[in-house]
C-alpha cells in the first residue's frame, strides 16, 4: 500500500496586502515549526506572490508556494493573465486548476479547466485539480456522474500517467465559505470513489495521488476528516488567513 504524504494547501483568495501576507507567512512558519511530515503550501493572489516567496526562501523552503489560477497559453496578447512559467520564475511549485470559483464565477469549463491542467504541467508546475458539485446537484443525486465528468475531463486529454505528477482535491462547492461542510462519511465517499475511479486504470497511480477535501476546513473538524483512508489533507480557504487556524490544519493533518 502506497505511503501518501500529507498535504495541506492554503488558497488565500483575494486577500492581503504586503504587510499581511508577511505577517501570515511569518504566523504560519512559527506555527508548524514543530510539525514533521506534512507537506504545506501557500496560494496567494498573483501579486503577492514575490513577497511570498522571498519569506519562504529565507526560511529554508519549509513551506512550497504555488498560483491559484493560470492561463492556457504560454504568452501573447491575454491581458491580465498570468502563464505557468512566469509562476514557475518565482519558484511556484504548484497551482490550482479548475477551483469551483473559476468555474462557476469565471465560467471555466471542463474543456478549458483539461487545457490549464496541461500548461499547468508543461510548465514544471504540479496542478492541484478541484472538482465538486453543486447543492443542487448533490441533492439530484449527481455527486458521482458530476465529479466523474470533471476528472474525466483530464484523463482523456492528458492520460491518466498525468495524474501521477498531480494532486487531486474534491470541494463540494455547497460547503465552500457557507461554514457547511460535508462529513466524514461524506467526503470519503467521494474520494473512494475517486481513488476507485482512477485505479480501474492505473491502480499504481491510484494508490499513490494524494486527495485533498476542500470545503469549510477547520481545525475542528480536520481531525475526523483525516482519519478517513481516502483523505489525505486539505485545500483550505478561510482558515488559511488565520495563523493559528491554518497551523492547527497542518498539526491535525498527520
Amino acid at each position: 500500500m502506497a505511503v501518501r504524504r500529507p498535504f495541506v494547501a492554503g488558497n488565500w483568495k483575494m486577500n492581503g496586502n504586503r504587510a499581511s501576507a508577511a505577517e501570515l507567512v511569518a504566523g504560519v512558519l512559527r506555527g508548524i515549526e514543530s510539525v514533521a511530515n506534512v507537506e504545506v503550501a501557500l496560494l496567494p493572489p498573483f501579486i503577492l506572490i514575490p513577497i511570498v516567496a522571498d519569506l519562504l526562501k529565507q526560511a529554508g523552503g519549509r513551506i512550497a508556494h504555488g498560483g491559484q489560477n493560470l492561463e492556457v497559453h504560454a504568452s501573447g496578447a491575454y491581458t491580465g493573465e498570468i502563464a505557468g512559467a512566469m509562476l514557475r520564475d518565482f519558484s511556484c511549485t504548484y497551482v490550482a486548476v479548475g477551483h469551483s470559483e473559476r468555474r462557476s464565477l469565471f465560467g471555466e469549463t471542463d474543456a478549458v479547466v483539461a487545457e490549464k491542467f496541461v500548461a499547468a504541467q508543461t510548465a514544471k508546475l504540479v496542478p492541484i485539480l478541484c472538482v465538486g458539485e453543486t447543492l443542487a446537484e448533490r441533492d439530484a443525486g449527481q455527486t458521482e456522474a458530476v465529479v466523474q465528468r470533471q476528472l474525466d475531463a483530464v484523463v482523456q486529454r492528458s492520460g491518466v500517467a498525468s495524474l501521477a505528477g498531480a494532486t487531486l482535491a474534491y470541494e463540494p462547492v455547497w460547503a465552500i465559505g457557507t461554514g457547511r461542510t460535508a462529513t466524514p462519511e461524506q467526503a470519503q465517499a467521494v474520494h473512494g470513489f475517486l481513488r476507485a475511479r482512477i485505479a480501474a486504470q492505473d491502480a499504481k497511480v491510484a494508490a499513490g495521488l494524494r486527495i485533498l477535501y476542500g470545503g469549510s476546513v477547520k481545525a475542528a473538524n480536520a481531525v475526523a476528516l483525516f482519519a478517513q483512508p481516502d483523505i489525505d489533507g486539505a485545500l483550505v480557504g478561510g482558515a488559511s488567513l488565520e495563523v493559528r487556524s491554518f497551523a492547527d490544519i497542518v498539526k491535525n493533518s498527520i
